[in-house]
């Protein structure tokens, strides 16, 4: 009998906005290419949340079941007859983005861009929060001993701060302003101060996560209150000592990236990593007056090898980052825990034979 519930596919479903489900899948059979995963640990994401909500994010619309989840790890329970790198019982972490074909963007290593590219959890293609999940097996990652399985799953997020830091130019001696201490704003940070920032502000509305942010390592913090954006940028300069040279935006409400862009000195880099409403106004004219270049970022791309790298000789340390921890059979209370912003980051256990990290 438990043998019998243990091969069950338990997932958690998206079948429209507000209505999400835990129910039985069929078990994928891997592909000549792919490896099926016994999933480990899987973190849930604001976009999670944002399709079991709204049913939608921009021009991607649940329009029929899906899985959700795209923060994830797992071990190697079956391999793909053309499969060479891995074997039955790898622990690895899953990059969720795959490319569909060898487009000019793959061409460039820019295969985040590829508009025909597969992701886990986005309209119509099915996420691995489950127990069971099938993936290529080339961008699946073996986890060296010392990393964990919820440190695998963090690479996700992590890989977003790698990818953001990368576009901004984050190198020795740089000042950082970061906007925003949610999840994806405290791995920038980690990241930023891990390649070489020498000051880095972060801002946000909760003083609970920005006493984490201080803990991780934040020089300055800045407790957003009702002021304008260009009071706030004054704050910056003035904790600074100067303008950074670097802002990434990570909230995606219009008065922080509004503030983003008065902060940046002038010939500096503001990065929009959070995504808010399509249409925003900005002051592009001090932008442009003062040469500000305002770039944006998609996701990531070439991340999870030097994600694995910082991980295992303990450069960065995310762990701090799980504040609460659901069995998967308490899905629905874990992604109740998460749309109310309670903690950080929400881990969801796949495997009830292994609870652990």
């Amino acid at each position: 009998m438990a043998a019998a519930a243990e091969e069950k596919n338990l997932s958690v479903v998206v079948h429209k906005a507000g209505d999400l489900r835990l129910e039985n899948r069929p078990i994928p059979e891997p592909g000549p290419n792919e490896v099926l995963l016994r999933m480990h640990s899987v973190g849930i994401c604001g976009s999670d949340v944002h399709y079991w909500q709204r049913g939608r994010i921009g021009d991607f619309v649940v329009n029929s079941p899906m899985v959700l989840g795209h923060e994830a790890s797992g071990t190697v329970v079956k391999v793909g007859s053309s499969v060479t790198t891995l074997k039955k019982g790898d622990r690895v972490a899953i990059e969720p983005g795959v490319p569909r074909e060898t487009d000019e963007f793959c061409k460039t290593g820019r295969y985040n861009l590829s508009p025909s590219i597969f992701f886990c959890a986005t309209p119509p293609d099915d996420g691995n929060l489950c127990r069971y999940y099938a993936h290529n097996a080339n961008f699946c990652y073996k986890l060296p001993e010392n990393v964990t399985f919820e440190e695998g799953a963090l690479i996700e997020p992590l890989s977003v701060g790698i990818h953001a830091c990368r576009r901004a130019g984050v190198t020795l001696g740089s000042k950082v302003f970061i906007c925003g201490a949610g999840p994806i704003g405290l791995v920038t940070l980690l990241i930023a101060k891990v390649m070489g920032a020498s000051q880095v502000v972060i801002s946000d509305l909760s003083a609970s996560r920005l006493k984490t942010a201080k803990e991780l390592g934040a020089d300055f913090t800045v407790d957003v209150k009702k002021e304008s954006p260009q009071e706030l940028a004054e704050r910056v300069k003035s904790m600074l000592g100067g303008m950074p040279e670097i802002t990434m935006e990570c909230s995606g409400a219009e008065p922080s990236i509004q503030a983003a862009i008065y902060a940046t000195r002038s010939g500096g880099t503001v990065v929009l990593v959070g995504m808010g409403p399509e249409m925003v106004t900005l002051p592009l004219v001090s932008a442009a007056a003062r040469e500000v270049d305002i770039k944006g970022i998609f996701r990531y791309c070439n991340t999870w090898p030097m994600a694995i790298a910082m991980l295992a000789s303990k450069k960065v340390n995310v762990q701090p980052l799980v504040t609460h921890r659901f069995p998967l059979e308490k899905a629905l209370e874990a992604f109740e825990t998460t749309r109310k912003c309670i903690g950080i980051k929400v881990m969801l256990k796949c495997d009830p034979s292994d609870q652990n990290p």
